[in-house]
Parts: C-alpha cells; sequence; structure tokens
C-alpha cells in the first residue's frame, strides 16, 4: 500500500502530546456504509534488547475465513514506552508492516485503544488518519473509562464511560470469556466497531486477524 506522510515523528513526550491533540480533532466517527469484507489485524512486538520493534499485518477474508496475506516487518525503536503515547512507540513499525501489503483491506482492527483514550486518540485513531481507512480499536485492558460488567453471554457489551463521554465497549466475545475493550479508531462509529470485532471473533476471545498478527509478532520476538 502506498501511503501518505501525515506528519514527521516527535522525539519528546511534550511534542507527542501535543501533536495527539492536533489530530485528534481529525477523527471522524461515522457508520460503516457496508459490511467489510477483508479486515486487516495489526500488532507489534518489541525485541527483548528494547532495540527493535516486530509488526506483523494479517489480512484476512470474513466471509471465507481465510488468510489473504500476511506481512512483517522489523524496525529500530526510537520512542520510549510512555502510557497514552503507544502509538508513537510503535506505529513506525506498523507502518513499515502496511507499506509491503498488495492487497487493501476494508478496516484495520489493532490489538490497543482507539477513542477509549484520555485524548480520544489511541493507536487506531492514528494509524486510521495514516490509511486513511475505517480502524477499531480492540484492547486486551482498559486505559480509561468506567463500565458495568457484561453478562456472560457471547455478544454481550456495555458502554466504556468517560469524563461523561461513551469512548467504547466492554465487549463479551466468548461466553463465561473475559471480554475486551471496543472503540472507533476512525471513519467509524461505536455500533460498526462493536459489530465488527464481535463477528471477526470467531473461535477465540481475541478478533481473528488481530489474533494471528500476535502469533506472528510472537515468533518473530522469539526468533
Amino acid at each position: 500500500m502506498k501511503l501518505r506522510q501525515l506528519h514527521a515523528w516527535p522525539r519528546t513526550s511534550k511534542a507527542a502530546v501535543a501533536l495527539q491533540r492536533k489530530l485528534a480533532g481529525r477523527v471522524r466517527l461515522t457508520p460503516l456504509k457496508r459490511d467489510p469484507t477483508l479486515l486487516a489485524g495489526a500488532d507489534l512486538s518489541i525485541s527483548p534488547d528494547g532495540k527493535y520493534l516486530f509488526a506483523a499485518v494479517v489480512v484476512w477474508n470474513q466471509s471465507s475465513r481465510e488468510v489473504i496475506e500476511t506481512r512483517l516487518a522489523r524496525v529500530a525503536c526510537t520512542f520510549p514506552y510512555i502510557p497514552g503515547l503507544l502509538s508513537f512507540r510503535e506505529m513506525p513499525g506498523i507502518l513499515a508492516a502496511v507499506r509491503l501489503l498488495k492487497s487493501t483491506p476494508d478496516v484495520f482492527l489493532c490489538d490497543a485503544q482507539g477513542l477509549a483514550h484520555p485524548r480520544r486518540f489511541g493507536l487506531a485513531c492514528h494509524l486510521g488518519l495514516w490509511l486513511n481507512i475505517p480502524t477499531v480499536g480492540c484492547a486486551k485492558s482498559r486505559l480509561c473509562g468506567e463500565h458495568d460488567q457484561p453478562a456472560q453471554e457471547k455478544g454481550s457489551a456495555t458502554r466504556l464511560m468517560h469524563r461523561g463521554e461513551q469512548v467504547g465497549y466492554c465487549l463479551r466475545t466468548r461466553r463465561r470469556v473475559k471480554p475486551i475493550y471496543v472503540s472507533p479508531g476512525h471513519l467509524c462509529d461505536h455500533a460498526s466497531a462493536r459489530r465488527i470485532a464481535l463477528a471477526a471473533a470467531v473461535k477465540f476471545r481475541l478478533p481473528e486477524p488481530t489474533r494471528l498478527a500476535h502469533q506472528l509478532v510472537t515468533k518473530a520476538r522469539q526468533a
């Protein structure tokens, strides 16, 4: 895929926060006009010495439940781990893997937050602006907000609220299994994000594209 240059990469946390606040105003929440067919999952891992990022993207056909394409990239890690600024550490690796794709996904799912972020600009929002493609955050843990526990049945969900605003859903993707936190990134809304994440979680807790991407980066890190 060919990518436009959205911005230069900041070198300090202060500059990164300022850029988040600036770009958050460009995020658009809108219902998807049609159900997507090609879902891409992105995930990332850090080398044991902390010097490199291993990023994977898996393109998965939701209709046939087949993997269409996988790409793996390794880049130098140039930004420290700072809660709330994860995208500035991980995005260079994910973008490197995305550039290798031959297919163009309909939606990207990220093992990260979208709108469910203190500044409303998680990694899924950031990636959506870079790609101009609908994105969804599907995180295993909560970064901000409060919610009631959803019922134990698959598909049960409760709203994730932060400062009086809905920022996502706490979604049960398997019966009696720990829920995940789903939030729209860009060019997607809450209902669409919830529907896509649930449909993609065919056998496991995590949506299949991000689960497979996680497996790829785990193997790359171990190797």
